[in-house]
């Protein structure tokens, strides 16, 4: 694996930890980008990486995300990041998330972690059972926590709202047309708030059949997720893994706004500025996408402190995320700076770089 320090993504990450526990046949990349405004707060990511080293890219970019996302959410969190390198077979054993929370247990709190990709609530109950340092835990009804999916869905439809009236100068969604990339638990969530608002949709996975079930459920179609980029919209909403936004993935667009949840949409940080030339307005994923967080986050901070957090609080704060990107948007079109990074400024200030 190449050194970190040397990868163009290191950004004076306060930790990266390799963790290998051979019993279990845990491998894992813990990252801190920052703990300046608190401890590092980010997701486990359970994936198959076929180069080791886009594992490392992942935990570095991913951390400094999260870093950049908690202090724009308004959170007392830093910013970190875990990726455990999953076999060929993804196969999951309790032996190795055990493994997992006794590597989170040892930082002593500088790192706390919640669900990602690969990741499910169950696995952090799992993990818990060998260190205090998690979140996205069940909870009882009407509390903030537990799976942060659906929170992140109603930040990012949230967000999808302002950038069309934003852009777009249209205060509904009725008709709007808007492809969604990826129907997990955060795209799927997204196309189905989408499609209450009268929204019409196509939809796109890996999982054909995943794909083609919600498209019948919210009287949209699906297509080929190599074709999705491509398909004449209003709004393109990539909601899979990231790094799509590259010279060619951009050049496909055929859309005035790009919207939604997946991290580290942008393959590099010049692309954001091909997107403003081309006219497209862009809202950066970590303000649009910071639902979970949020919800994560006050579940830790809460329980820390021995009393139950409401949702309400959450819906509060979720709330704010269409006039933070609208405040970075009308900063955007006053300076002629691309929106990403006139919001990558914001949080660098923020967190004391």
């Amino acid at each position: 694996m190449t050194a970190f320090w040397t990868q163009a993504d290191y950004d004076d990450h306060e930790l990266v930890e390799l963790v290998h526990d051979q019993a279990s046949g845990l491998t894992a990349i813990i990252a801190l980008h920052s703990t300046h405004l608190g401890p590092g707060a980010g997701g486990t990511r359970f994936w198959h990486y076929a180069d080791p080293a886009d594992a490392m890219r992942d935990a570095l970019r991913l951390s400094r995300g999260m870093s950049y996302k908690n202090a724009m959410a308004g959170l007392p969190m830093g910013g970190g990041k875990a990726v455990i390198l999953a076999g060929k077979d993804r196969a999951k054993t309790p032996e190795m998330l055990a493994a997992f929370g006794d590597a989170v247990q040892a930082l002593g709190g500088k790192y706390v972690t919640a669900e990602d990709v690969g990741i499910s609530e169950a696995d952090m109950v799992a993990v818990s059972q060998r260190t205090q340092f998690v979140s996205g835990l069940p909870v009882g009804e009407g509390q903030a926590g537990g799976d942060p999916g659906p929170f992140t869905a109603m930040g990012i439809y949230l967000g999808i709202k302002a950038a069309v009236e934003h852009k777009l100068g249209q205060s509904s969604l009725k008709g709007v047309r808007i492809a969604v990339q990826g129907t997990g638990s955060v795209g799927g969530g997204v196309a189905r708030l989408l499609h209450k608002d009268g929204a019409t949709l196509t939809v796109a996975d890996v999982d054909a059949g995943r794909a083609e079930a919600l498209a019948r459920e919210v009287e949209g179609v699906a297509v080929p997720a190599d074709q999705i980029m491509s398909v004449a919209c209003d709004v393109f909403s990539p909601n899979a893994l990231g790094a799509i936004l590259n010279e060619e993935g951009i050049a496909r667009l055929d859309c005035p706004i790009v919207a939604g949840g997946a991290n580290n949409q942008l393959a590099e940080a010049g692309h954001g500025q091909l997107l403003a030339e081309r006219g497209i307005l862009y809202a950066p994923d970590y303000v649009i996408n910071a639902g979970g967080i949020i919800s994560v986050a006050l579940e830790y901070l809460c329980r820390t402190q021995g009393q139950p957090c409401d949702i309400n609080e959450v819906r509060k704060r979720l709330a704010q995320i269409p006039e933070r990107l609208r405040t970075i948007w009308e900063e955007s079109d006053r300076t002629g700076v691309s929106s990403d990074a006139v919001a990558d400024r914001m949080a660098q200030r923020l967190i004391g770089r």
